[in-house]
Parts: structure tokens; sequence; C-alpha cells
């Protein structure tokens, strides 16, 4: 392999694949010496990138289709923008706590007192961000005018990452008594 000053030496006049070859090259060894940045990468995706966020990813797209299926059907009864929203929601809720209650973050707490904190905290946090939900659909399609299906990708996303948080560091989270 040439070194970037090899490829520069190598350059026709007038040509930009050297030029273009010499930029990669330049890169190569600028980040395979240094190699911060790819390990940094690296450990970044591998702490991302793992069983509990792939899965936790599967059924927030499940619960999100959850809320989608009952959003269109509430409009379509009639409720109104908020509502609908409070109903997709909890019929979301419901859902998730199943799901990543056994299948996301395995939780193995089935004693009353425990099962008690876990849900009411799901609940709480899940408010919280149906709060914010609420909020910021009516915000976006009622007062900005923006199209509520626009609203309803953007809130989602907003909702399935905040969601995680809760999850990970006050729901489920791991203690040593096991509760």
């Amino acid at each position: 392999a040439l070194s970037g000053d090899g490829v520069i030496k190598h350059a026709q006049k007038g040509s930009a694949a050297p030029l273009f070859l010499y930029f990669f090259n330049f890169l190569y060894y600028n980040i395979s010496e240094k190699a911060g940045i790819l390990t940094m990468l690296k450990k970044l995706y591998g702490k991302m990138v793992n069983p509990e966020t792939v899965s936790y990813l599967i059924f927030g797209v499940l619960t999100t289709a959850m809320d989608w299926i009952v959003y269109p059907i509430s409009r379509w009864f009639g409720a109104s923008v908020a509502a609908a929203t409070f109903l997709g929601w909890a019929a979301a809720v419901i859902f998730a706590f199943v799901t990543n209650k056994i299948f996301v973050f395995k939780s193995h707490v089935w004693a009353p007192r425990g099962l008690l904190r876990e849900f009411v905290s799901f609940v709480a946090c899940r408010a919280f961000s149906g709060f914010v939900t609420i909020v910021a659909m009516v915000v976006m399609a009622d007062f900005l005018g923006w199209n509520e299906y626009l609203a309803k990708v953007i809130v989602s996303a907003m909702s399935l990452i905040l969601n995680y948080v809760f999850s990970k560091l006050i729901i489920f989270r791991k203690t040593s008594a096991g509760e």
C-alpha cells in the first residue's frame, strides 16, 4: 500500500482519482494509528447493541403498533386527538409492562410487594411520558397544525427513548435483594 506521500507522487495532473485515494489513505492511517475513534465506536456499539436493547426495540415497535392500531380506531369512533392518544397509550402501557417485564428486562420479581413496586413505577413513568405524549400531540397537531400522523411518528420516537431510560434505570433495575 502506498503512503499518503506515495499517492501524491503518483498523481497525474488533473486527475481526481489519486486525490480521492490520498484522502482515504490519509483517513486510514490516521484512524488506524490512533485507533481511539474506532475503539470508542466499537465499545459504544457493544453497549448499545445487545440482546436487551434489540428485544426492547422489537417490543417497542410492537408496543407502538398497539398504540397505532388503537389511535385511528378511536379517531374513527369520534374521539378527539387527546382522547385517542390517551386510549392508544393506555393499551400500549398494558402490553409494554408484560413484555418488558418478562422478555426484555427478564425481571423475576413475582413477590406481591416487588411486583406492585414494578407495576406502580412502570405506570407512573409511563403516565409521565404519556402526559408528555399528549401535550406534544396536541401542540403539534392542534396548535401548530402539523399533520397528526407526522406528529405521531415524532412523539413515538421520543416516547420510545424516554421509556427505555425509565425502564432500565428505575423500573426494572437490578437490586441486590432481588426485589
